[in-house]
């Protein structure tokens, strides 16, 4: 028998799983993927390598249960009280609100999401997103456009101005800093709604 499929067979403990992966998210952020290996993560963990084949075929795997548990938590969290038939200002705030708290809450995770941007894994890993949620911000911004309250641009150039500004704020947040000599930097309602402001005014006809 293959050694990977009979260490999967065994019993799954649920928090030693939930270790794992949270130990995988830290090692991720800290040494990137070049640095990342079964063994570290063992050791980080404190559970032998072939453990780890309980629950994962092997680094890729891993990889893509970690993207696809992480897409999914992160999309329910962005269409939160949120209704693509809302105003383009009202639906914009909910999302961002709803991604600067998912980002806050989770901030290992949201930070894996964008590394996997950069990653052969981005293509496959794009598989993981709920249709409903595409189908969400799709019909979203067509009733933008539609209404006149949106102007019409490419997807790539909406997207970064639309959502851009703030991950790049909550990535200063999350590491503590911007630009150097300006010290601390936190993320606030105050910055985000003044620039939520400037984002509105960008797209707005």
């Amino acid at each position: 028998m293959n050694v990977h499929l009979f260490m999967r067979v065994r019993t799954r403990d649920a928090k030693k799983e939930a270790v794992i992966r949270q130990k995988a998210l830290g090692m991720f952020f800290v040494e990137g993927f070049g640095g990342f290996s079964m063994q570290k993560l063992a050791r980080a963990a404190s559970v032998s390598p072939a453990t780890l084949y309980i629950y994962f075929q092997d680094r890729d795997d891993l990889i893509l249960q970690l993207c696809a548990t992480e897409m999914r938590k992160m999309t329910d969290a962005t269409l939160d009280g949120f209704d693509p038939a809302m105003s383009f200002a009202q639906g914009l705030e909910v999302q961002w609100r709803n991604r600067a708290r998912y980002y806050l809450k989770y901030p290992l995770e949201a930070h894996f999401l964008e590394q996997i941007r950069h990653t052969p894994f981005h293509q496959q890993a794009q598989k993981s997103i709920d249709p409903a949620f595409l189908k969400a911000m799709r019909d979203f911004v067509h009733g933008a456009i539609d209404r006149g309250e949106l102007v019409r641009i490419p997807v790539e150039v909406y997207w970064s101005v639309a959502f851009a500004p703030l991950y790049q704020l909550l990535k200063f947040h999350l590491h503590g800093h911007s630009f150097p000599g300006l010290g601390k930097f936190v993320f606030d309602d105050e910055t985000m709604n003044a620039t939520l402001g400037l984002v509105i005014k960008a797209l707005t006809p």
